[in-house]
């Protein structure tokens, strides 16, 4: 079951409530390159992005934030809205927040200096006129963010705590927590409800641990915030897409999670088919065909990896031009002693019979026995399509 949250505006996107889980990715050149991030967001976006954000380090980047969308409108993406990534400035947060849909702010930076690792002593009167300082300047930013229909992701990132927060909680996730919920206790009472929040980690346990400390704390004060997930710096290549779907799988086959992003260190539209993936992997959303297959043992009579591929690429084929396609779950097993009971939560089936022949299967039922081998994949197409066109 999906943890229940209110549905937060960002642009024409929605995120939360019953909404599909959005996936985005960040662009990696320079804010000021406008043509090189108009390039950039228009690749993220065509590999399936719901949201673009980009790193918005001065007044500058942010003010070019304004021509990096009039490039995207005159090239047809106007739809997919843009976030502003903010660290240590809130004067560009303000400014971004005129100009773009959304804008992450990182709790550890916003008013707080930057982190140097001090251990810092405050009596609790001290450290509640922090607390002030922190109000009165994110509660300008609100009402600049109301004024012009703007989302906001109060951010945290492990790493980056602010030596506040460490001196007081330490490097816990009870921590972590906490700076979040600073901020989302000035939100709730200034009602302002358009607010995605995040808690990231490199370290996958650090990250599941502290967004599920999270989700009980916001639950005990009646909040009921949407959720953005990642692995912050999970790396590239098999590690990075390890690392994410630990850390992201784990939580979303608890119900938790609203939007997510796969940190990759390679090009950003990577990163779009590797979160398809993993919602998949956790029957969040069906994004394509998937393939239910065993690993072959000395029963299989038919070469198994070939026969996989053949069956790949014909129904990925068919996806393209046929949305129906998309959402199949195709089996391929070895032999029938485990083959039906072990594919059983496909749509259809292709197991081995006997050498050289196959028998085809729709769920646990087989439609059509000793298939010759030559003639089964087309057989099988041509079975799902006629099975599919009955069914419409």
């Amino acid at each position: 079951m999906r943890r229940p949250t209110h549905e937060v505006k960002i642009g024409k996107l929605r995120i939360g409530g019953q909404n599909k889980v959005a996936v985005q990715s960040m662009t990696t050149c320079s804010t000021m390159d406008t043509e090189g991030c108009v390039e950039q967001c228009i690749r993220i976006i065509d590999a399936g992005a719901d949201l673009v954000r980009l790193t918005t380090q001065g007044t500058r980047e942010a003010e070019n934030l304004r021509n990096i969308k009039a490039g995207l409108i005159a090239r047809g993406y106007g739809d997919t809205p843009l976030c502003a990534d903010v660290h240590f400035n809130p004067n560009v947060a303000d400014v971004a927040a005129t100009i773009v849909e959304k804008v992450r702010i990182n709790p550890g930076n916003y008013v707080d200096p930057a982190r140097q690792f001090k251990h810092l002593e405050y009596t609790d009167e001290e450290y509640q006129q922090e607390l002030k300082r922190l109000d009165d300047r994110f509660c300008g930013f609100l009402s600049i963010c109301r004024e012009h229909g703007t989302a906001i992701r109060i951010g945290v990132n492990h790493g980056s705590l602010s030596d506040r927060i460490m001196s007081r909680y330490g490097d816990t996730p009870a921590g972590i927590v906490e700076s979040c919920m600073e901020f989302l206790r000035i939100c709730e009472r200034e009602h302002f409800p358009n607010v995605v929040v995040s808690i990231k980690a490199s370290n996958t346990v650090v990250m599941v641990q502290s967004v599920r400390l999270l989700c009980k704390e916001m639950e005990k004060e009646g909040m009921d915030y949407p959720l953005h997930l990642g692995v912050t710096e999970a790396g590239e290549g098999e590690d990075g897409r390890l690392k994410s779907a630990v850390g992201i799988g784990s939580l979303l086959i608890d119900g938790i999670g609203d939007t997510i992003r796969v940190s990759l260190s390679e090009e950003p539209e990577c990163e779009i088919p590797v979160a398809q993936s993993i919602l998949q992997a956790a029957r969040v959303q069906m994004c394509k065909p998937e393939f239910i297959s065993c690993p072959g043992c000395g029963r299989t009579l038919y070469d198994l990896q070939d026969t996989i591929r053949r069956i790949k690429a014909a129904v990925e084929a068919k996806a393209k031009v046929d949305v129906r396609y998309k959402t199949l779950k195709i089996g391929i097993m070895g032999c029938i002693v485990n083959g039906p009971g072990e594919m059983a939560d496909a749509d259809y089936g292709y197991v081995g019979a006997a050498r050289g022949k196959v028998s085809l299967y729709k769920n646990k039922e087989c439609i059509e026995k000793n298939v010759p081998e030559a003639e089964a994949v087309e057989r099988l197409i041509a079975f799902i399509d006629k099975d599919l066109d009955s069914n419409s």
